[in-house]
């Protein structure tokens, strides 16, 4: 099954996009989230997301290592990671050197390129705006761009998600 790709801007409907694509396949789903709820706002939006999901789905929150997480996911399982762009902060908040991010991100991609399940990840598209003030901001900007470019040159399919529309994004191979 393929790997498709979903990008956007912030509530532009990447995520519901992928709750819906999974829940149209007759496999087991398997949830793979990333936020971790530090403040009253984030556990709203975690408890949001948490609800559009189906009840029988497994959800595996992995702030860290969601490769691990992938790798351990029954073959035939429909996966659904949301998201790369909270993923590439948590490890910024770490310390991780880009490089390291980048690489874990290119190995994940590839190993969830060959799955036989279909595989949806959902990430923030940071790139399209101003050139952010501060130094963090640009380097946080430039590495989820390196993430999500990653992804996209695995994917069989990657789309843009604005205002609840999508738009194919064309192969680069």
């Amino acid at each position: 099954m393929p790997l498709t790709v979903l990008l956007g801007g912030a509530r532009s409907g990447k995520s519901s996009l992928a709750v819906a694509r999974a829940r149209a396949l007759a496999a087991p789903v398997v949830f793979i989230a990333t936020a971790e709820a530090l403040d009253a706002e984030m556990e709203e939006r975690v408890a949001h997301h948490r609800a559009e999901r189906d009840a029988a789905w497994t959800t595996v929150e992995e702030p860290l290592h969601p490769e691990r997480a992938l790798a351990a996911v029954p073959p035939q399982a429909c996966v659904v990671l949301d998201c790369l762009s909270l993923w590439v902060a948590n490890l910024i908040q770490r310390d991780i050197p880009e490089e390291e991010l980048v690489r874990r991100s290119r190995q994940a991609a590839v190993e969830a390129a060959v799955r036989p399940g279909l595989t949806i990840v959902v990430s923030n598209e940071v790139g399209m705006g101003v050139v952010p003030e501060f130094e963090l901001g640009r380097s946080y900007r430039d590495a989820l761009g390196r993430v999500n470019a990653a992804w996209a040159a695995e994917a069989q399919e990657a789309l843009l998600v604005v205002a609840g529309r999508t738009l194919e994004l064309g192969a680069t191979r």
